[in-house]
Formats: structure tokens, sequence, C-alpha cells
């Protein structure tokens, strides 16, 4: 089944045409394309050469036209039968499967019409969506298929990153900019890409925040019942030129994937500053972009606005399979970055983000600050060195798992504080009441108000602000003040929380779920007061959060084993992998001591990381030696 959708107000255009044409043309406009192409022209009969050769000419005038009329004035939508496709919930940030999968007929083009299903006809209908990614394998045909699909459904303009590319943080901040509707994001984020890896999608709201649970909980639901997809008949579109292409009433513009973004952090940070300390020669940096997303921000931020060398962007190319490489910003697949900032004499300063830009880690000269610690220090030190935060800071919040550094910034600096599950979405409430500023995550995501993703240059631009503002005074010959000497000053002043993650990737699911549920049987039966070696439970749970804005309700985000003197063991299930279930053991301990400070977090946590692993029978459910990765 097909129907055409007009521009009606382009028909007008057509009382311009000579007086010969005008009912020819009107005609043939609402003639279907099953119908033989000669009615209703054919003279009957052909009496002389005269009618044939006016005939022909008209035929020829129409068939252009026609064409005309296709491409400027309307086009076709198609229904396309479909069915059910298995698999199709989303986790904690979008839809992930390997690329296989996506390419299955119709998987794709299911998951986006059911989102169109579930949403309001006015959050869409004639409204404006964005559309971008980290440049992964699978983006530019998912990125016809998505515009088509939207054209279908009534969409009035889709904004496309020139080449598909737009970062998590820039697609977020074109929604906010350009009043969008909403916007597609088309990543699987920090996992792998090419041909047999991983490809996601997911959308994010006219806020620029990740769509909320009784949205995706809608699409999965129409995913099970899906029967048709609506999808326009209209050709691919250049995404290689910025500039508008029309479809009569629909529009694809695409856009620098740059300008709006870098537009914004201009009003957040003092690029002086921050150039005053990148274009020091006692000064340098280094930026890691894991041939992701970032790479297309790097030079345009870094280099051209800040005056960084071209040599301190590495990987900053992005590519399709992100070099071979995986592009999350750890000390496991970011070993080339850190192997630079632990060599002698390595650089003072270093940063990587990942595959679609919304996480980051950040290194010193032979120093990790762990991401606990990165959104603590950045909150400590935002009023000073951040003009964005000038006025006020509203409110800090982390994810439950991250380690409680945060709260004592909260304390001291008397703000309000919250603790949510693991999600960017659960910050993008208090944000939009106005309640949050600053917030993190221990899986390298930190970010602000400015926008409602978490948002990696963001985070780099953000410690280059408080290193240039305690350099501001320091003349050419004396020692910087370093990365190192921020973070050991914080914990001098609030306590040093020892943190650690150990993640086991790609589990087989069942074992990983039995050991979850082996943990909530050990919870029903604890108490307060009971002895796990030489730690005294305070208490134990499966952590539920209620929003203190709507008042949802979101339960089992995680086994929580928290001790009197503040440590902490709590396990989770990822819902980011594309495979499998990935476990995540967290293990956290307070130590004020500063003459302790200095130890290595695996040495000071061993007793506890001791305790997690036996009192989870880890190895006995998943059958896994170690870990695949250690944060």
């Amino acid at each position: 089944m097909s129907h055409f959708q007009f521009n009606l107000p382009s028909l007008s255009n057509l009382l311009l045409l000579p007086s010969n044409f005008k009912t020819l043309l009107l005609k043939s406009a609402l003639i279907q394309s099953s119908e033989p192409l000669l009615h209703p022209l054919l003279p009957q009969p052909l009496l002389n050469l005269k009618a044939l050769r006016f005939f022909l000419h008209s035929f020829l005038f129409y068939t252009l036209l026609r064409f005309i009329l296709t491409l400027f004035f309307f086009f076709k939508i198609n229904s396309i039968p479909t069915k059910p496709i298995e698999g199709q919930k989303t986790g904690t940030s979008g839809l992930r499967k390997k690329v296989k999968v996506f390419m299955q007929e119709n998987y794709l083009a299911n998951w986006i019409q059911a989102l169109f299903n579930s949403l309001p006809p006015e959050d869409y209908k004639n409204g404006v969506l964005v559309l971008g990614g980290d440049g992964r394998y699978f983006n530019r045909e998912a990125t016809q298929i998505i515009v088509k699909i939207a054209a279908g459904n009534g969409v009035g303009k889709i904004l496309v990153g020139k080449e598909g590319i737009l970062s998590t943080p820039a697609v977020s901040a074109v929604i906010r900019k350009r009043q969008a509707n909403g916007g597609f994001i088309m990543s699987a984020s920090h996992n792998p890409g090419g041909p047999e890896y991983d490809w996601g999608i997911k959308f994010n709201y006219s806020s620029g925040q990740p769509a909320p649970e009784s949205i995706t909980d809608k699409i999965y639901g129409n995913t099970l019942s899906i029967s048709e997809i609506k999808i326009a008949d209209i050709p691919d579109v250049d995404l290689s030129n910025v500039g508008v292409t029309k479809f009569g009433s629909f529009n694809v513009e695409v856009i620098d994937p740059v300008s709006d973004y870098l537009e914004l952090l201009e009003t957040v940070f003092d690029f002086q500053l921050i150039k005053g300390l990148v274009s020091r020669p006692d000064f340098r940096f280094t930026f890691d972009a894991m041939h992701a997303v970032a790479g297309a921000y790097a030079t345009p931020i870094f280099v051209d606005k800040l005056g960084a060398t071209p040599d301190s962007i590495s990987n900053g190319i992005p590519l399709e399979d992100f070099g071979h490489g995986h592009p999350d910003p750890n000390l496991t697949y970011a070993k080339d970055l850190v192997n630079i900032m632990y060599a002698e004499n390595g650089p003072d300063f270093g940063a990587a983000s990942d595959g679609d830009g919304d996480r980051n880690m950040i290194l010193g000269t032979s120093f990790f600050v762990t991401p606990s610690d990165s959104v603590a220090v950045i909150a400590a030190n935002a009023k000073e060195a951040i003009p964005y935060f000038k006025n006020s800071v509203k409110g800090l919040a982390r994810s439950m798992p991250t380690s409680g550094a945060l709260d004592r910034v909260a304390e001291k600096l008397n703000l309000p504080f919250f603790e949510v599950p693991t999600g960017w979405k659960f910050f993008g409430n208090l944000m939009d009441a106005g309640n949050l500023s600053i917030c993190g995550e221990e899986s390298f995501g930190t970010g602000s108000d400015h926008i409602r993703e978490k948002d990696g240059i963001w985070a780099v631009l953000a410690w280059l602000s408080i290193i240039a503002h305690r350099n501001k005074d320091t003349k050419p010959g004396e020692k910087l003040i370093s990365v190192s000497d921020v973070v050991k000053e914080h914990w001098a002043t609030y306590g040093r929380n020892f943190f650690s993650r150990y993640d086991y990737e790609e589990c087989e699911s069942e074992g990983a779920n039995k050991m979850i549920e082996y943990l909530r049987e050990c919870l029903s039966k604890s108490k307060s007061g009971d002895k796990y070696g030489s730690y005294v439970l305070q208490f134990a749970d499966d952590f539920t959060y209620t929003d203190p804005v709507d008042g949802s309700v979101v339960s089992k985000q995680g086994v929580r084993f928290v001790f009197t003197d503040g440590s902490r063991i709590i396990y989770r299930l990822s819902g980011t992998g594309s495979a499998g279930a990935t476990v995540r053991v967290y293990i956290e301990q307070f130590e004020p001591d500063v003459s302790k400070h200095d130890l290595d977090a695996q040495i000071a946590l061993k007793p506890l990381i001791d305790l997690a692993l036996s009192v989870s029978k880890l190895k006995e459910f998943t059958g896994r030696e170690k870990p695949t990765v250690i944060t």
C-alpha cells in the first residue's frame, strides 16, 4: 500500500505555467503510479502527424514535470508489512546488538517505527529531529533508513551531522539550541565497531536527555506488535556537504557537527584562560581521540581554538572500526595513552574520550585520576575556575556505584546532593527541575546541566580550567601546579575514597543472573551487625530509587553491602554491552589518614576485594578467574 504526500502551497506555483498545460499537470499529479503512463493523454484516434507530434511533446513535458513534482512537491509513502522481532528491549543506553543483527531485514526499521508509534503525534508531526552518530560501521546505511522512516511518519525536518557525525554531547546541544523535538544517536558508545562488532541506537527527548523508561518501555511493547513500517520513497541524501535538501514538505539539513557544540562550550569556559595554559612552552598536553567521534572535535577545539600543537592529538581521525581498537577510555583500552603519560618525562596532562564522545579519562604525569575523584575535584573547584558556575552550583549528584568522594564535597560546600541509579537519564529530571549542576558516574562519565548528556570534552576542558586557574600566577620557569598536586590537595581536605571496579565482560547470562539471585538471597538473610571478616555490616539492600521530581520508582539497581566504616561492595549486571552479560563489582573504602593516601588502590583495597569475590562466589557462577578490566 502507498500514498502520496503533497506540499499544497507549492502546487500553487503551477498556476504560473502556460495555460495549455495547467489542466494537464494538475490532473497528472493525481495519477497513481500503477496506472498506464499514457492515460489520459492518448488522443483517440490519432488523426494526423501534427496531432501525434503534439501528443509526444505533451507527453515528454508531462513526464519531466511529473519527475519535478515528485522531487520537489510530494513523495510517495510506502507501507511495508513486517513482523515483530525478538530482543528489541533497550538497556540503560538504548538498543545495542551486533552489527549483523541490525543488518537483518527490518530489524532497525522495526525499532524506529515502534518509536514513532510510541510518541504522541505532537512530539514529531511536522516537527524537527536531530540525527547523528559516532561514525562507526553501519551508520551510513542506518542514517538513510532513519531519514526515510521519519519522512514517512510526518516529521517536518531532520538535522543530520555532516557525514552522519555528531557526538552524543553535540546531539544534546543541537536539540537544545535548535529547539528540536528530539534526536537519534547512532552509537554503541565505548563498545568496538566494525562488521563483526557492535552497533546501537537511542532516542533523546526535547531537552536533550535520554528518553525516560516510560517511553523506552512503550517502544519495546510496540516492537512486540508492529505490523507495518511507514517509509518515504525518496532518494538517499548526500551527507557530504552542509546544506538543505527538500522533498516536498520534508527537509533534510546537513549541519556542521562542531559549530553549535563549540559555541555552547565557549559560554561555559574561559577559553582565553585555558589557551594561556595550553600554549605555554612549559606545559605539554596530549589528547587521544581513539579514532572515535571526538576526533572530529579535537582539532577545532584544542588546536584551532586553544592553541595546542597538531601533534598533541593522537588517533584523531574517526574510523568505522576505530582503527581496530576498543574505544573505551580506561587503563586497559587506552594503554597507548597510559604508556605515554607514565613514561619518563611524560606530558603534564593527558586525556581520552570514547566512541561517542561522552566519556573521558584524565591523567597527569604518571598519575591516574579515577572518575569518582574527577567529578569531586571538578565540583570542589567549579565556582572559582569555571565561569558557568560563578554565580551558583545548584546541586551535585552521582550514580549509586560511584564512590562517596562527591558526597563529601556536597557536605562541605552545603550543597544539595542526590544518589541515582546508573544511567544519565536519571540526572536529567534533576537538571530540568533546577536541582542539579554537576554530576558523574564511575564509568568515566562526567557532565553538567549545560546539556543533558555526559560530556567527555567538557570534562577535559573543566580539568584544564582548574589547572589553568591554579597556575594563572605561575611565571615561566616556576614549577607548575600539576594534576597530581590538585588531587592530593583534595584528598588532604576531604579524605581519600579508595575505589576500584572489576569488570567481567561477556559472561554467560545464565551464570551471571544466578549469581545476582544468590546475592539477593543473601540480602534477605543479612542483618545489621553481621560480621564479614573484619568488616561489620551496616546494611545490605538492592538499591531502589524514588525520583524526587516526578515520584517514579526504579528497583533492583544494584546489590549493596555497606559496612560500618563506610566501606562498600556493590554488584551489578551492566546493560551497555551487546552480547552476554557484563558483571561489575565495585569496591570502596574511605581513608582519612593523609599518610596512607599514596597507597596503590589495589593494595589498599585487597582485603575488601577478596571479600567481594568470596561473598559473591563469582568464580563458581561465572567460571572467570580474573576480570577483563580493572579500574
